[in-house]
């Protein structure tokens, strides 16, 4: 908190930066574009999806352009923490929730593309993305990336994408594999949520010395402790933590029942339970089997 009487300095302002602009103007073109083509051919994706895609790209523009980027490479902690949130578990989240595997079939059409699904299985993904949280805020490597403004596009990049293979292992825009089921899924958020806010955040809330000399300026300047400000950015890890994993629990619960009424149906059908397992995970209803035709009776003499 700042003390009465104290004037905040100003911050960088928006950084607009033609670059980001365009990528994401582009992005939310095609997939615009996707979305209409798939429409016309009945397969439409669901409105709720479309503006999940549009807000998590919206996201992402505004943590990088918006004054909390300067505030963060610049003066304070808790807003670069604020930021790492948006861009590495809140966009890519909301972004991942807007495809499927139709949405994305033009994009894996190129063959690299195709050999990276492979990074979004859950025992690849969760410890890839576990090494990037800890890595880049490992003081020698955070402070780094603060004095090199390549080095901090290339963090945020990997923030974004190890977001996207931790989101997607779980969302699964693309089929996962086969024994990933909704108690798997469970306890993968509950590892994320262990591994991320709740040691790391705490790590941060309870430690008796600030980590990162860097901001001690700008803290000066915003009248704030550089323990108070650490552990502000704590604080923020942790309350994400929390809200987003009773969040999903309570998704998962919803979709466990939605699976099980799903897979009952199509057992009555004539499905097999292996089949009925899979199609009930994707919300795909198969058609009944049909009885086999009975043989034609034999010409009457």
């Amino acid at each position: 908190m700042l003390p009465i009487g104290h004037v905040a300095p100003q911050s960088g302002g928006w950084n607009i930066d033609p670059l980001t602009v365009a990528a994401a103007s582009l992005a939310c073109l095609l997939y615009g574009r996707r979305a209409s083509a798939l429409a016309a051919r009945g397969r439409g994706i669901a409105p709720w999806r479309r503006i999940s895609f549009y807000l998590g790209v919206a996201i992402l523009v505004l943590a990088l352009l918006s004054p909390l980027d300067s505030l963060g490479e610049e003066d304070l902690f808790y807003a670069h923490m604020a930021q790492h949130l948006a861009i590495g578990e809140v966009a890519p989240l909301l972004i991942l929730v807007g495809l499927s595997g139709p949405m994305l079939r033009p994009v894996l059409a190129f063959r690299p593309v195709r050999r990276l699904r492979g990074l979004m299985h859950p025992l690849i993904a969760l410890p890839l993305w576990a090494l990037n949280l800890y890595l880049w805020h490992l003081p020698a490597f955070y402070e780094a990336a603060l004095d090199h403004t390549l080095l901090h596009a290339f963090e945020h990049g990997c923030f974004f994408l190890a977001g996207l293979l931790m989101w997607g292992a779980l969302l699964e825009p693309l089929p996962g594999p086969r024994w990933f089921g909704s108690a798997q899924k469970a306890g993968y958020v509950l590892v994320v949520r262990a591994l991320g806010c709740a040691i790391l955040g705490n790590i941060f809330i309870w430690a008796g010395t600030p980590f990162y000399p860097f901001y001690a300026a700008g803290e000066r300047a915003w009248g704030i402790a550089p323990l108070t400000d650490q552990q502000v950015g704590g604080a923020l890890m942790f309350i994400w933590g929390a809200l987003i994993t009773v969040s999903l629990f309570s998704w998962m619960f919803l979709r466990w029942i939605r699976e099980a009424e799903l897979r009952q149906s199509l057992l009555e059908s004539g499905s097999e339970p292996r089949v009925a397992t899979r199609a009930a995970r994707y919300g795909r209803r198969l058609p009944a089997r049909r009885p086999p035709a009975r043989p034609a009776p034999p010409p009457s003499p």
